[in-house]
């Protein structure tokens, strides 16, 4: 399979001759070989593995995003990765930076919510007039 990790802003990897991919959802740990059928998948946060016979087993931490499947073609979109050798540093970066959110961010979607609600209570009310 070929491979492509991609963030928004370049793209993080790409790999030919890719044997297995692992990677995971919502719905626990998603495996691809190379003659399985096209799919999507929407990832969570964690660990992506996949495997090449020059490189063996490599371990990216993604952030949560998209995985495509077409032929033999795999395009990974998500938000954040990082590779690395260590497991437990990659995951320990999953759980630090990809999982926690930051005090700002949760400050944003609280503004965020509180503007929805108020448009609809709005529109609501709209309609009825």
């Amino acid at each position: 399979m070929n491979l492509k990790i991609l963030l928004p802003f370049k793209v993080f990897a790409e790999k030919s001759g890719v044997s297995r991919i692992v990677s995971e959802t919502s719905a626990g740990s998603f495996g691809l070989l190379p003659h399985r059928r096209d799919g999507v998948a929407a990832l969570e946060p964690g660990i992506l593995v996949y495997e090449t016979a020059a490189e063996g087993e490599v371990f990216v931490a993604v952030d949560g995003g998209v995985l495509v499947k077409t032929g033999a073609d795999v395009l990974v979109s998500v938000r954040r990765a990082m590779g690395g050798a260590d497991l437990g540093q990659l995951r320990q970066a999953v759980e630090q930076e990809f999982l926690a959110l930051d005090e700002h961010e949760q400050n944003v979607r609280s503004v965020l919510a509180k503007l929805e609600t108020g448009f609809l209570r709005r529109f609501a009310t709209f309609q009825h007039d």
